[in-house]
C-alpha cells in the first residue's frame, strides 16, 4: 500500500484533513498519513526538513504520495527529495491535486492497494464531483469499454444520498472485487461511471430514493453485484435516520418526584490561573469537542454540530486569546467572550433567535467544566441525587430536575430512568434541550419562573394544565400519570378508527409534517394537513431543487399510504429564518416580510416549488396553500403564480384578524382555508408567546381568538380546517369541531388523542354560544 504526506502551512489544517480522510475507511486499512505542516503547532510555515521526515515516515516500496497546500508547500517538498535516501525519492510523486478532497480521494484509493499512478489520478479527479455539481467545469466522466455482463438495480437509502463516506465504502468494495464495475443514475440519466473510482461515483450525486442501476463484468461479477446489494440494503453503512425512541421516558406531561435544583453557573471560585493559560485553554476546547462530536451521531446531530460550530468560532477564539495574552485568566477570557455572545443573542427581535444563547451558555459552561476539572453537570447532579432522594422519599423512584434553563447536551444525556420530568424556569418551547427531551419522551414544563424550590422537596407538574405544584397530593398525580397512560395507550389501539362523535359528525385529523419521519411515526392519520416546507429543507444553505423537492414530498406521501397532504409554501419571517433566504433586519419582522410578502420579490423560488408541488399532485392527492395572506390581491397574485390547477386543492392560511374578518372575499377562488392560531392568537392578543411578560396573555383560548375561527367557519364558504397549536390538544379540539371546523392538523403524538376525544364528544351538547360569550379564557377552559 502506498504512503501519503501532507505538506501544509497550518497543522490546524492538516489535523482537520487527515481526520476528515480517516474517516472514510476503517482503521486497518488506512494508508499510512505523515503530515509536515506548520512551523509548530500554532505558526504558519514549511519546513524542507520536516517534509523529509514525513516522507521518510510514509515511505512504502509502493510509492508515496504527496499533497501540498500552497507557495513555498511546493519549494519545501521538491527540497526534501534532495535530503531523502536517492532510492527513496524516486518514487515519490508530488501532485497538484486539491488538499481536501485530493487527499480524501488518495485515502479510499489506497486503502484498496491500488497502485501510486492510480491513486494519484482518483487525487488529480477530486474537485470532480463539486465541479460536476456546481457546473463549474465539464466533467468528463471515464468509464470502462465494454457492455456489463450483469446488472442489478438498489435504492440510494442515505439521507443526504450518496455521500463522501457511503460512496467511499462501495469504491472500497468494488475495488476488493476482479470485476469491473459501472453505475448509472436512473432517475437522472447520469452515468454509467466507474465504480471503482470515488471521484466519479461522486458526479453521479446521487440523492435519497435514486434508483442506481450497477453493471458488472469479469470473473467475480456475481459476487461484487451480490456485496453492492447487501450494502445497498444497509445504506451503505450509514446509520438510518430515525427518531430517537422514548429510551424509558413515559412520554407525558405530568410527573412527580423529588427536586433536583441545579444553579446556571460553573464554579470559578477555585482556579489559579498559570503561566499557560492559552494551552490549557485549547486542552480544554479539545476536551469539550471531543464531548460533542461523541454526541451528535443521533437524531439532533445539527444541533451538536451548531454546538462546535460556536466552540470553534476564530472570532471568539481570537478574542479569548487576546484577553489572555492582556493578563485574563482563560475561564475569565472564556466566560467574557461568550457571555457577551449570549447577550447579543438574548437582544435579538426574532424569538427563535434568542432562545439560541441558550446554545451559547451551553457551549460556555461545557469549557469551562473542562478548565477548572468540574463534573457537575445538570445530568450528573440529578444522578448523583437520586438515590439520596430516594431514601427519604422510597416510593418515588426517579428525580423532578429544576433547571435555569435546558440545554441539547443535558437533554441528551439525561439518564431517563432517574427522571421523572424536567421543569424549566425560562419559557419558550423552541429551545433545543426542549426539543430533545420532548423526543426522549421526557415530561417538561418550561416557564415556571423564579419559584423558590427547595431541593429534595416533592414537586409535581402537569404541562396539559400548565401548573407546578410544591405541595402535591401524591395520590392524585399518581392517579392523573395512571390515567393519561391508559389514555395514550387506549388511542393508540384505536388511532385508526374515524373520529366520528357521538352526534354522527366526522372529523378528518391529520398531522402536521416538518420531516419525513413525522409521516413514518404517526399513527391514525387521515392525511397530513400541514407540510412545513421551510422545515423540511430548514437546514439547506442553498434551495432544494425541483427534484429534492418532489422527492421528499412523495417520501411524505408513500409513508402516509397516499392519503391527501397539504403542502404550505415557503413560510419565512419572524421566527422562521430560511438560511438560503437571508433577509434584511427588520425593526418589527413580525409585521414585516413574512410568509407569501416575502416571495412577491422572490418569485422565482417559489415558482420552483409550485412546480414541484404540481409534479408530486400528478401521482398522489395533494392541496397547496399559501401562508401569511392579508388581501384578496395576494390571493390573486398567488393563484397567477401557480397558473392551472390540475388535480390540486387550493387554499390558505388564515393567520391575521384583517384576513379572518374578510375571508369571505378572500376564498371566492379557493377551495379550502386553514387557520393558523398560533399566529392568528399572537396578532389578535398583540403577545408574543416567547416573551414571558406577555406570555400569558397568547392563549388561543381567548373569546376573541375564538370568535374570529366561529366568523370564519360561517362566512368563508369554503372547507375550514385548524393546523396550529388548537388542533393538537383534544379538549380545544372538540370545541374547534363544534364551531364547525370539519379538519384538523395536530402534531403527531396528539393525533390518537384528539381522535380519542372527538369520539367521546356530543357536539350537540357544547354550548358554544356561552363559549364566544366567556370574559376569558379561563372562563372557556371552565365551560368546556
Amino acid at each position: 500500500m502506498i504512503g501519503i504526506v501532507l505538506v501544509s502551512h497550518s497543522r490546524a489544517l492538516a489535523d482537520a484533513a487527515v481526520g476528515l480522510a480517516a474517516e472514510m475507511v476503517a482503521a486497518d486499512k488506512r494508508p499510512v498519513i505523515a503530515v509536515a505542516a506548520g512551523l509548530d503547532a500554532t505558526t504558519f510555515g514549511t519546513d524542507a526538513m520536516a517534509v523529509s521526515e514525513a516522507i521518510t515516515t510514509a515511505d512504502s516500496p509502493d510509492g508515496v504520495l504527496v499533497l501540498l497546500d500552497l507557495g513555498s508547500a511546493v519549494l519545501s517538498a521538491e527540497m526534501a527529495l534532495e535530503f531523502v535516501d536517492p532510492s527513496v525519492a524516486e518514487h515519490v510523486r508530488l501532485t497538484s491535486a486539491p488538499l481536501v478532497e485530493g487527499l480524501v480521494a488518495a485515502v479510499v484509493t489506497a486503502s484498496t492497494g491500488a497502485s501510486l499512478d492510480a491513486v494519484a489520478v482518483e487525487a488529480q479527479r477530486g474537485l470532480a464531483g463539486k465541479q460536476d455539481h456546481l457546473g463549474d467545469v465539464e466533467v468528463v466522466a471515464a468509464t470502462p469499454a465494454g457492455e456489463a455482463d450483469r446488472t442489478v438495480d438498489v435504492v440510494v437509502g442515505n439521507e443526504h444520498g450518496l455521500h463522501a463516506r457511503p460512496a467511499a465504502r462501495l469504491v472500497g468494495l468494488v475495488n476488493g472485487y476482479d470485476a469491473t464495475v459501472v453505475l448509472t443514475d436512473l432517475d437522472t440519466g447520469r452515468g454509467p461511471v466507474d465504480a471503482g473510482s470515488l471521484s466519479m461515483v461522486a458526479t453521479l450525486n446521487a440523492q435519497q430514493g435514486h434508483r442506481l442501476r450497477v453493471g458488472a463484468s469479469g470473473t467475480q461479477a456475481v459476487e461484487v453485484l451480490a456485496a453492492i446489494e447487501a450494502l445497498a440494503a444497509e445504506n451503505f453503512g450509514d446509520e438510518p435516520v430515525r427518531k430517537a425512541p422514548a429510551a424509558g421516558g413515559s412520554g407525558l406531561d405530568v410527573a412527580i418526584g423529588p427536586a433536583v435544583v441545579t444553579g446556571a453557573q460553573v464554579d470559578l471560585g477555585d482556579y489559579v490561573a498559570g503561566d499557560n493559560e492559552i494551552a490549557r485553554l485549547e486542552d480544554a476546547v479539545r476536551a469539550a469537542g471531543d464531548e460533542l462530536r461523541g454526541m451528535r451521531d443521533g437524531e439532533h446531530r445539527e444541533i451538536f454540530d451548531a454546538h462546535l460550530a460556536l466552540l470553534e468560532d476564530r472570532t471568539l477564539r481570537g478574542e479569548v486569546r487576546s484577553a489572555i495574552e492582556g493578563g485574563a485568566s482563560a475561564p475569565g477570557a472564556w466566560k467574557q467572550a461568550y457571555d457577551r455572545l449570549a447577550e447579543t443573542f438574548e437582544q435579538l427581535d426574532d424569538a427563535y433567535q434568542r432562545e439560541r444563547a441558550q446554545d451559547v451558555r451551553a457551549v460556555r459552561d461545557r469549557v469551562l467544566r473542562a478548565l477548572t476539572g468540574s463534573s457537575t453537570t445538570p445530568a450528573a447532579d440529578a444522578a448523583r441525587s437520586v438515590d439520596a432522594a430516594g431514601s427519604t422519599v422510597p416510593d418515588l423512584a426517579a428525580s423532578i430536575l429544576v433547571v435555569p434553563e435546558l440545554d441539547a447536551a443535558t437533554a441528551a444525556t439525561l439518564e431517563v430512568a432517574r427522571i421523572a420530568g424536567v421543569a424549566v424556569r425560562a419559557a419558550g418551547t423552541t429551545g433545543h434541550g426542549v426539543i430533545v427531551a420532548r423526543s426522549r419522551g421526557i415530561p417538561l414544563i418550561t416557564g415556571i419562573g423564579d419559584v423558590d424550590v427547595p431541593a429534595g422537596t416533592v414537586v409535581a407538574f402537569d404541562a396539559r394544565t400548565g401548573t407546578f405544584d410544591l405541595t402535591p397530593d401524591a395520590d392524585a398525580v399518581r392517579a392523573t400519570i395512571a390515567a393519561r397512560k391508559d389514555e395514550r395507550r387506549l388511542a393508540v389501539e384505536e388511532a385508526d378508527r374515524p373520529a366520528t362523535t357521538r352526534d354522527g359528525r366526522t372529523i378528518d385529523v391529520l398531522v402536521n409534517v416538518g420531516a419525513v419521519q413525522d409521516a413514518i411515526d404517526v399513527r391514525g392519520a387521515n392525511g397530513s394537513g400541514l407540510v412545513r416546507t421551510e422545515v423540511l429543507f430548514g437546514d439547506r444553505r442553498t434551495p432544494p431543487t425541483v427534484d429534492e423537492q418532489v422527492e421528499a414530498y412523495r417520501a411524505i406521501a408513500d409513508a402516509l399510504g397516499n392519503k391527501p397532504i397539504t403542502i404550505r409554501t415557503w413560510d419565512i419571517g419572524g421566527d422562521k429564518p430560511l438560511p438560503f433566504l437571508p433577509q434584511a433586519k427588520e425593526a418589527n419582522p413580525f409585521l414585516g416580510e413574512r410568509g407569501l410578502r416575502v416571495f412577491r420579490r422572490r418569485p422565482e423560488l417559489l415558482r420552483d416549488q409550485l412546480d414541484a408541488i404540481r409534479r408530486t399532485a400528478a401521482e398522489t392527492p395533494v392541496h397547496v396553500m399559501f401562508p401569511m395572506v392579508t388581501t384578496a390581491d395576494e390571493v390573486a397574485w398567488a393563484l397567477t403564480e401557480l397558473g392551472p390547477r390540475d388535480a390540486l386543492e387550493v387554499g390558505i392560511m388564515v393567520e391575521v384578524p384583517a384576513a379572518a374578518l374578510r375571508v369571505a372575499s378572500l376564498a371566492r377562488e379557493l377551495d379550502f382555508v386553514s387557520i393558523g392560531t398560533n399566529d392568528l392568537t399572537q396578532y389578535t392578543t398583540a403577545a408574543d408567546r416567547t416573551n414571558t411578560a406577555v406570555a400569558a396573555l397568547a392563549d388561543g383560548l381567548d373569546p376573541a381568538v375564538l370568535q374570529l375561527i366561529d366568523h370564519v367557519v360561517r362566512t368563508a364558504g369554503v372547507r375550514v380546517a385548524v393546523c396550529g397549536d388548537l388542533a393538537s390538544d383534544p379538549q380545544s379540539a372538540v370545541l374547534l369541531a363544534a364551531l364547525g371546523v370539519t379538519e384538523l392538523s395536530a402534531v403527531g403524538p396528539q393525533v390518537p388523542l384528539v381522535k380519542a376525544r372527538l369520539r367521546q364528544a356530543d357536539l350537540s351538547q357544547i354550548d358554544t354560544a356561552a363559549v364566544l360569550a366567556a370574559k376569558d379564557a379561563d372562563q372557556v377552559r371552565g365551560l368546556l
